[in-house]
């Protein structure tokens, strides 16, 4: 890596400022998947056994008024990462002020304090003013003046530029490193955009082709095949004249669909069945179609035909990156072809698999296959954002070795 990395840091006695990813679900005060915060721990270990003060900056969902910040403090957080590390975490219940600043100056070497919600920042006396989310210069300058190194270790938010990432960061006068998660990060959506071991097969998914057009784009020119799953696929339908009845098309981009299946030739790989249904229902008429669609109704996954001609295309590579469903995998009729999808990336043993994005990742976990990919990444919008090949603001604010 051409960034520093928290190896290169001298921690001992130093208020490491740590980005991290503690965007979880809290219900009832309690957190339900504790994967990000399980994620960040080597990091925060490596600080605290090197002797320096943990001082952890996170969001947690969104905050757009006041009524929001009582159900998104990050309280029930600091509490289970506290059982995970089996030492205590000091909560401070403020983004800034003295109460903030005395806890911290009242840190012994080794030990983590975790700052409220960074997003309580969006909302001052009841307006809406985004001074996190909005990389409010003043705010950046702020937290940065309360610690001596940074540490950004949240790849989630890599993408987007924030007071808590790249307005502490820009303002640090020591030096800001990558923490383990955001090297592991970099190396294998790297590695595998940038230097792929071949065959190297993108599978996108997800609703809409405008979500995904900068992905496709861009991997046209590195990746051997694309197979295209989901919503997005009817729109290419539509592009190549099939009939898509009901189906989502998102007819100002068909135009765009066409350009892209011209410039693909044969590297774009699209279902040739599809599970249809007459409603956008768990429990509607089904019915398994191959080409056309009938006005009526609609697609919702893919069907086994294609699942067997994924399954061809991917049977031989090396390289396999996944982001989006092929289907509406949230209701439980069409996640079948997500789910067999994601079964055959765990038989893959000889290659790199690299997943991305909440249904994706969902749907690997349901199976039990995720410990046999290679790498699930934490950050679908931003992992998204490094497949279209553009920088992220997070990861370019960090130092160069």
């Amino acid at each position: 890596m051409a960034k520093l990395t928290v190896e290169d840091l001298s921690l001992e006695g130093k208020k490491v400022l740590m980005r991290v990813d503690f965007n979880v679900p809290i219900k009832d005060g309690v957190v339900g998947d504790d994967n990000r915060i399980v994620a960040a721990l080597p990091t925060i270990k490596y600080v605290i056994d090197h002797g320096g003060r943990a001082i952890l900056f996170s969001h947690l969902g969104r905050i757009k008024k006041e009524e929001d910040k009582p159900g998104l403090s990050l309280r029930p957080v600091a509490e289970r990462l506290s059982n995970l590390l089996n030492k205590p975490v000091t909560f401070v219940p403020v983004t800034e002020g003295k109460q903030l600043e005395d806890a911290i100056d009242n840190m012994n070497n080794g030990d983590v304090l975790l700052v409220q919600n960074t997003r309580y920042e969006d909302v001052k006396d009841g307006e809406y003013v985004k001074r996190e989310s909005g990389n409010d210069p003043e705010l950046g300058k702020y937290w940065a003046s309360l610690g001596d190194v940074f540490v950004n270790d949240a790849f989630g938010t890599a993408h987007r530029k924030h007071a808590s990432n790249v307005g502490i960061a820009t303002n640090m006068p020591g030096k800001a490193a990558a923490g383990y998660l955001m090297q592991k990060e970099i190396k294998f959506l790297g590695d595998a955009v940038d230097n792929p071991e071949r065959p190297f097969v993108a599978i996108l998914g997800g609703a809409k082709v405008s979500d995904k057009i900068g992905v496709i784009d861009h991997l046209l020119d590195k990746a051997d095949k694309i197979i295209i799953g989901g919503g997005m696929a009817y729109t290419f339908y539509a592009a190549k004249g099939i009939k898509t009845g009901d189906s989502l098309v998102e007819k100002d981009k068909i135009d765009v669909a066409k350009q892209i299946l011209d410039k693909a030739g044969d590297k774009v790989v699209l279902p040739i069945d599809n599970v249809v249904a007459d409603k956008f229902d768990n429990d509607a008429n089904t019915k398994v179609v191959e080409g056309d669609i009938d006005d009526g109704w609609m697609a919702l996954d893919i069907g086994p035909k294609s699942v067997k001609e994924f399954e061809d295309v991917l049977k031989d590579a090396k390289t396999v990156v996944w982001n989006g469903p092929m289907g509406v995998f949230e209701k439980p009729n069409f996640a079948k072809g997500t789910l067999e999808v994601g079964k055959f990336l765990g038989t893959l043993a000889d290659a790199t698999t690299i997943v991305g994005g909440g249904d994706s990742t969902a749907a690997v976990k349901q199976l039990g296959v995720a410990g046999k990919l290679t790498h699930i990444s934490t950050g679908g919008g931003a992992s998204l954002t490094y497949l279209e090949g553009k920088a992220l603001p997070g990861i370019a604010a960090i130092s160069e070795k």
